[in-house]
């Protein structure tokens, strides 16, 4: 039901004063299950891509390997854009249902693929999907989650793309081992598995709210007061009576900004925060794409890795993933964001200047690289999380998600392309000279983001979303 005129603007502070709950973990399964998915088809398509050229297989190309993944990425930067404007029009729960459905319709498709072109579209229609979920479930987790654990929450829920890539280099081994599948039904019942896993969280997602601070701002704010309200018994059953909130300021229903005036919010009224969220996500996009592309052509053309065992070596690379997150998230509420966004990107940066040193010097074998990889990364796990973290919190709730997509996309545009073709020519070139210069210059980006950060990025710790950017449709003299 819609209303008009003034709607108090107390239920922010109801949400962010409420204890961590089961009600809290529910909904950070649910939503962070997209990360999963998109670490597992990833690397599912990384390790499986020498069994997608056997004839029993599809008799791909090594080229039509590459372009699938390609495409895969294009697709994602695509539903970004798309999804991210509607998930500002729609609302939060139609567009995580809807690109949760869409990835798990194209990913069963992709299984069942019968020859290059439709696995092909497949692959754009995964990435359609994945994309999407990238705005639609930022915009709710940061929206649902209390403010004083919104930074550690964030980063957790990111980096478990990380256990998506455990899962994806453990399904390979398992399913492509000729004493259980082998390659010819393997790959095919890796992609059924994500079908299965999406279809799971499909159900869980159902008991997932609207974001009461989106219904709002689009004049719904008896609907919003009834689900503050059911989280609120809910956790009382649990927690006991909860501490009263002093009134917030009113909100005022608006309709959904033209993109002229997204543009303007963005690149005059928050054009500092704009340059911060830009050189963060350009930096990490290049980072992680650099290595994790060409990870495996490092570990075979370099230190004679039997390409059946790369898969192996993803393991301690998401170890220390998954556990930078986890282990510095809570730094991000406590010391702060400004600072160990500065921080974790600048170590990471000096981190990958050693390694490549190293790996120059010819100093390290297969398993000290994946090792300095690994250490390097649990650093700059945490740096790539917070920057999505930092994309999602600094900007208006009514361009909330179309933000998310617009930085993503740049950032996967000028990362995402460039650097797995760049350093794929470097390692080609057979050169470790050659190798290690594109290792400083995602060194130098990394550093250069960092200390940008240091300067300029917003002290968005313990504070409420409405005070760290006013919605558009708050009105501050009610």
């Amino acid at each position: 039901m819609e209303t008009r005129g003034r709607i108090p603007g107390h239920l922010p502070a109801r949400l962010d004063r409420l204890p961590w709950s089961g009600w809290h973990w529910r909904v950070v399964i649910a939503l962070g299950v997209a990360w999963v998915l998109d670490g597992l088809e990833v690397t599912l398509v990384g390790s499986i891509g020498a069994a997608l050229q056997r004839p029993d297989a599809l008799g791909l190309s090594a080229g039509e390997v590459g372009w699938a993944g390609s495409l895969y990425v294009g697709g994602a930067v695509v539903g970004a854009l798309l999804f991210g404007r509607l998930t500002d029009k729609l609302g939060r729960k139609r567009l995580f249902l809807a690109t949760l459905g869409l990835y798990m319709v194209a990913t069963l498709a992709t299984a069942l693929a019968p020859n290059f072109l439709f696995f092909a579209l497949c692959r754009v229609l995964t990435g359609l999907g994945i994309g999407g979920e990238y705005a639609a479930i930022n915009s709710a987790i940061d929206e649902l989650i209390p403010a004083r654990l919104r930074g550690q929450v964030n980063l957790a829920i990111n980096g478990s793309f990380w256990l998506g890539a455990a899962l994806g280099a453990g399904i390979s081994l398992v399913l492509l081992d000729p004493r259980v599948l082998g390659p010819a039904l393997g790959w095919r019942a890796g992609f059924a598995l994500g079908a299965v896993l999406a279809f799971s969280m499909l159900l869980v997602r159902r008991d997932v709210p609207e974001s009461p601070r989106w219904l709002l701002t689009h004049g719904r704010g008896e609907e919003a007061e009834q689900i503050v309200a059911a989280i609120e018994a809910r956790i009382e059953t649990r927690h006991g009576p909860l501490s009263a909130v002093a009134p917030g300021q009113p909100y005022q229903a608006r309709p959904l900004p033209t993109l002229g005036e997204v543009a303007r919010v963005l690149f005059k009224q928050y054009r500092r925060r704009s340059l911060v969220a830009l050189a963060l996500m350009v930096a990490q996009a290049f980072f992680y794409n650099a290595i994790f592309f060409t990870y495996s052509l490092v570990l075979t053309r370099f230190y004679g890795v039997a390409e059946e065992r790369v898969a192996l070596y993803i393991f301690p690379f998401a170890l220390g993933n998954v556990a930078g997150p986890l282990i510095l998230g809570p730094l991000f509420d406590r010391i702060g964001r400004r600072r160990m966004i500065g921080l974790t990107y600048a170590l990471s940066g000096l981190g990958l200047l050693f390694t490549g040193w190293a790996f120059m010097q010819g100093w390290l074998d297969a398993r000290g690289q994946a090792l300095c990889w690994s250490a390097v990364f649990f650093l700059a796990s945490a740096a790539a999380s917070s920057a999505y973290l930092t994309v999602s919190e600094v900007f208006p709730l009514e361009t909330r998600a179309l933000a998310i997509s617009i930085f993503y996309a740049v950032g996967t545009g000028a990362g995402g392309f460039v650097a797995p073709a760049l350093f794929g020519a470097l390692v080609e070139s057979g050169s470790r000279g050659a190798v290690a210069i594109g290792y400083v210059i995602g060194a130098a980006l990394m550093i250069g983001a960092g200390l940008f950060a240091w300067r300029h990025a917003v002290d968005a710790e313990g504070r409420s979303l409405e005070d760290i950017a006013p919605p558009l449709g708050r009105s501050l003299h009610l």
